[in-house]
């Protein structure tokens, strides 16, 4: 499995307040992106698999969300995320 326990308290740790904070908002967009980047791997060998692709779809709306609701309560911590994960804005 791609996602262990242990993979997950790393990104926590790196972007969250601790290793077992999974509730900050960029604790989540790290997870999603980790999530994102593998998925989008796996459909590159894969192309016809529709149900990955949905998932997929749902994934980086759900972040979408959470950068929007980060973006309007703190820029400074949105800028800092986006920076840190390189993602487009």
């Amino acid at each position: 499995m791609y996602l262990t326990k242990e993979v997950k308290q790393e990104i926590f740790a790196k972007h969250g307040k601790g290793a077992n904070d999974s509730g900050t908002a960029e604790a989540q967009i790290a997870l999603f992106t980790f999530r994102i980047n593998h998925l989008t791997e796996h459909l590159k060998k894969n192309r016809k698999d529709y149900n990955t692709e949905r998932s997929l779809v749902k994934m980086v709306g759900k972040r979408r969300s959470l950068l929007d609701y980060l973006k309007k309560k703190e820029i400074n911590r949105y800028r800092a995320i986006i920076k840190e994960l390189g993602i487009r804005k």
